[in-house]
């Protein structure tokens, strides 16, 4: 071969060579920068992320102090930082769980739901009037993009929300261009919310950006979540604290320790099944010889029930004095608390008046289980069944006439019982009640070992036939004896 020609290859050869290792090396140079870039983007992304959460932690280490809203502001303003998009909104559920309320929505997010026609004309040209009628739309659940991101519960990335089925034609002409990612908000079990990014079509969200939103959407339904709980235990506490003070008061309204009678010895307890009782007892002197002794059991526990027995108490301590007749007295009662008792409510009753210079009691009963009278003579117990109607049921005639007074005697060594049916209704673990029978039987029993011994003893049988049933009913129980 010719020196030149072999010459000339050699030098072309080598040139080929240099070209290759010179494209190669352009071609890491692209690379290396690409993986720079990258590596900047992905740090970029952290430190939004990091941000993203201490902002989070910071709004709920002052949650206690700081309202709902600024949470909501922080989610949204956060999500959108790291995901770089254009607006964002945050939709929570309405307290029936059935439509979803905007809670925030940045300036610059389209509304992406379906607007009144009526104001579209207005809305293409005013961000304010998008954002107020925003605010005013409830989603119900399954509607739109919103509605059907919740009901699935599933997230949503659309290059287009205008192309999609989510908004009606009038309504896609408000989001032209525009991406939108959607991610349910859930805590547990419990559906919360959902929250939604938005930015032009230009700058269409990645699969990345996607996977970022749903990994922020699931940090942000743990801290609503977190809120909302921490919310409802201070509810919880709030109520807690106003049932206590309530029971309080309730429990200065009912007589702290019976009248010192010659001739009576009287000892009353009251057990509620709530921090307050609808259960009512209570000593009245209606003169100087004659004391009253009244218990009565509103229908129902808790606030409503303890609130009705405060209003009878009132009226009672109102109508009792100088009046002799328990039956007149029940009367006027019934008077003035029937137009203020609804109608899926009522009070049993039963009031006596005692005369501390003769065996004589009188008693008139409104609907309330039977008195017990133990005889020391006889050795029996009699059920005083005297007629009456329940107040609060009939508010004339009816109750005034089966309303009426009882006269009977109660000798040296006589006892009588008053009690709520939360004493005779109680429950044990086998669902089994403790029975009017079996309080006649423990009465009958202890009735000659005076009030107090009575009234320790029956409440201790009863919390042992429960054992460790939770108690279903106020009870309350009076014991009477006679010197």
């Amino acid at each position: 071969m010719n020196a030149d020609i072999f010459t000339g290859i050699v030098i072309a050869l080598l040139a080929a060579f240099l070209a290759v290792i010179v494209f190669r090396a352009f071609q890491q140079q692209r690379t290396i920068k690409t993986l720079r870039r990258d590596r900047d983007e992905i740090e970029i992304e952290e430190h939004r992320m990091f941000d993203f959460l201490h902002s989070l932690g910071e709004t709920l280490a002052r949650e206690k102090k700081a309202p709902a809203s600024i949470l909501h502001k922080v989610i949204v303003q956060g999500v959108t930082m790291v995901v770089d998009a254009r607006g964002g909104a945050l939709y929570l559920l309405d307290k029936k769980k059935e439509t979803l309320v905007s809670k925030y929505r940045s300036p610059a997010c389209p509304p992406l739901v379906n607007l009144p026609h009526e104001i579209l004309p207005e809305a293409r040209t005013s961000e304010k009037v998008r954002a107020s009628h925003t605010k005013l739309v409830s989603v119900p659940i399954g509607e739109g993009l919103i509605g059907t991101c919740i009901e699935k519960g599933e997230s949503i990335r659309l290059d287009d929300i205008a192309a999609s089925t989510y908004l009606d034609e009038e309504n896609a002409s408000l989001h032209d261009a525009v991406s939108v990612m959607a991610a349910p908000l859930q805590y547990g079990e419990k559906k919360l919310g959902v929250l939604v990014v938005a930015n032009e079509k230009a700058q269409q969200f990645t699969s990345n950006d996607f996977d970022v939103f749903r990994s922020v959407a699931e940090q942000s339904a743990f801290a609503l979540g977190t809120a909302l709980v921490h919310d409802e235990l201070e509810a919880k506490r709030d109520i807690e604290r106003e049932l206590r003070t309530a029971r309080e008061v309730q429990k200065i309204l009912l007589p702290t320790e019976p009248p010192k009678l010659d001739q009576f010895r009287i000892v009353g307890a009251n057990a509620p099944a709530k921090l307050v009782s609808g259960d009512y007892f209570d000593y009245i002197q209606v003169d100087d010889i004659h004391y009253g002794v009244a218990i009565a059991d509103v229908s129902g526990k808790g606030i409503g029930a303890s609130l009705i027995m405060a209003m009878c108490r009132s009226v009672m301590h109102a109508k009792a004095r100088q009046n002799l007749s328990p039956a007149a007295v029940l009367r006027e009662v019934n008077r003035v608390l029937f137009p203020d008792i609804r109608e899926d409510m009522f009070i049993s009753m039963a009031y006596m008046i005692l005369n501390t210079q003769s065996d004589e009691v009188v008693i008139a009963r409104a609907g309330h289980d039977a008195p017990l009278h133990f005889s020391k003579a006889t050795d029996s117990v009699e059920r005083l069944q005297t007629p009456g109607i329940a107040l609060g049921i009939d508010g004339g005639e009816v109750f005034d006439r089966a309303t009426q007074d009882h006269y009977f005697r109660l000798e040296s060594g006589d006892s009588l019982l008053l009690y709520t049916d939360g004493a005779n209704e109680a429950l044990n673990a086998d669902g089994d009640e403790f029975g009017l029978e079996q309080l006649e039987a423990h009465f009958m029993e202890i009735a000659s070992e005076g009030a107090e011994r009575t009234i320790k003893r029956l409440r201790a049988a009863i919390r042992k036939f429960a054992g460790n049933q939770p108690q279903n009913d106020d009870i309350t129980l009076i014991a009477i004896e006679k010197r």
